[in-house]
């Protein structure tokens, strides 16, 4: 069955690219309204925009999502991910601002809230997209590609010049708790040259040592170094799961991706649904629902990580 939040809970902070101080209130929602985003800072009529592949805007640097009115919110992927690994379906995500907020560049903030709230189930079916058979998409170096499975599966891989980070890859079977444990405390990650020429283009303007790995060769430059050894390959995991999330429900499939980031992952959800023999809605019974993210999940599951 489909679920939201049991009570509303609040994150602030700045947010990573524009630097402004920004709030983030995530409300429960009644079954299918799905994961919606709603701008207070502009006229009512025009503040809804779904977190749906549709309204993405192809970034780089984050996803950003924008509706009809071309009010948008971006850097929505960390958050996203953590509604999809604590199994959440519907919410309404309240932000005061154009971004939301950076926290410390992982998506463990926003799960510690949504697991001290608790979840509510709802008394409606749960919709999912089952894969039917292969979708790829390859751009330049990058690429990623959809296999049919029974439950989500993601596995990725990088490699980087940077001795910090290196060639890594990782496997993970998302069932059961596995993004709470082993994925959601990654922080988003990139080179010291990288944050100069941003800053020098007035991006990342609220990025600091303390929200994300910042690495220069072979150093990690953050304080306390990284959580993981693999942290990198982890955070592209959290990304990858959070940008699926844009496909509007739990998705059954093997995700694969290549040096793969945002803009890649929402190429292939358009290759995706440009293909309608490539995927079907299915209801989820007992079985499947039990190997969806979030289903079992335990509060101890974030202490493992914390």
């Amino acid at each position: 069955m489909q679920t939201t939040i049991d009570s509303y809970v609040a994150f602030e902070g700045k947010g990573l690219h524009l630097g402004e101080a920004a709030c983030a209130i995530v409300r429960p929602a009644p079954a299918g309204h799905g994961i919606v985003f709603r701008r207070t800072d502009v006229d009512a009529d025009l503040a809804d925009i779904p977190a749906l592949w549709n309204k993405v805007i192809v970034s780089p640097l984050n996803t950003r999502i924008e509706n009809d009115a071309g009010v948008s919110v971006s850097t929505i992927e960390h958050i996203m991910a953590a509604l999809a690994g604590c199994g959440i379906h519907n919410a309404l995500i309240e932000v005061s601002g154009p971004e939301v907020p950076i926290l410390d560049g992982s998506a463990a903030q926003f799960v510690e809230g949504f697991l001290r709230v608790g979840v509510k189930h709802l008394s409606a079916p749960l919709r999912v997209i089952e894969i039917l058979k292969p979708v790829s998409v390859t751009v330049g170096e990058a690429s990623a590609r959809l296999d049919p499975a029974d439950t989500l599966h993601i596995d990725f891989e990088i490699d980087f010049a940077d001795r910090a980070i290196g060639h890594q890859e990782k496997t993970l079977n998302m069932s059961n708790g596995a993004f709470v444990r082993e994925l959601c405390d990654s922080r988003t990650f990139c080179r010291s040259s990288d944050v100069d020429a941003m800053h020098a283009q007035g991006l990342a303007l609220g990025g600091t040592l303390e929200n994300a790995v910042v690495v220069d060769g072979a150093e990690v430059l953050s304080p306390g170094g990284l959580r993981h050894k693999d942290e990198a390959v982890r955070h592209k995991m959290l990304d990858a799961l959070g940008d699926l999330y844009t496909a509007g429900a739990p998705i059954l499939g093997r995700y694969t991706g290549q040096r793969a980031g945002h803009a890649v992952t929402n190429a292939l959800l358009c290759a995706l649904f440009d293909d309608p023999t490539a995927w079907r809605w299915a209801t989820a019974d007992a079985a499947t629902a039990a190997r969806l993210p979030g289903v079992g999940l335990r509060k101890s599951d974030l202490r493992e990580v914390a």
